[in-house]
């Protein structure tokens, strides 16, 4: 069986991610957003052709600021489109966009993207899965999966005997409180 934790080590795009970012707890709707785009994007294809392509994402979706992407028209659809650095799916940036458009709407009824999933959280997995596709666009199980567990709300992200796990243990993500 493949394990992230085995092979990520020294490895110059999974390595950097598993050390420092994945399954550690995010505050910011920017960098929340961010990952449910890189998420997204993932689908049908490796995750290391995402994080080779993470830098030109950043500076394709304005380093995912929500405000900004909400803003998007068909002109700067277009020019995403037409990106040879990201890639190039409408359906995925169209998903984008919109979700970007439902993050907005969620900072309104509940102060942030981040308070939205509190609210939610505990929940299993396959109740999350069932909330994200009624509320975004592009979000299937393995997507949901993946996001939830990468910013700190499902547990899997490590195995126990990875070095890193102790150190998202120390930042309490919030699948250990399970409240």
């Amino acid at each position: 069986m493949y394990s992230y934790c085995e092979h990520s080590p020294g490895h110059p795009f999974h390595g950097p991610y598993h050390d420092n970012e994945y399954g550690f707890p995010v505050a910011s709707d920017d960098i929340l957003f961010e990952r449910l785009a890189l998420e997204i994007n993932q689908a049908g294809l490796s995750w290391l052709t995402v994080l080779k392509k993470r830098a030109a994402f950043q500076e394709a979706f304005d380093h995912f600021s929500i405000g900004k992407v909400a803003e998007y028209d068909d002109t700067k659809c277009h020019q995403l489109l037409t990106n040879a650095a990201i890639i190039r799916n409408r359906l995925k940036v169209n998903a984008v966009i919109h979700n970007a458009n439902v993050i907005l709407h969620l900072r309104e009824s509940h102060g942030s993207f981040k308070g939205w999933l509190d609210t939610h959280h505990p929940r299993e997995l396959s109740e999350w899965v069932k909330l994200f596709k009624k509320t975004f666009k592009f979000t299937g199980p393995e997507i949901v999966n993946e996001f939830l567990m990468s910013t700190g709300y499902l547990p899997g992200a490590h195995s126990e005997d990875c070095p890193v796990y102790s150190q998202v243990m120390i930042q309490k993500p919030a699948w250990m409180s399970g409240s």
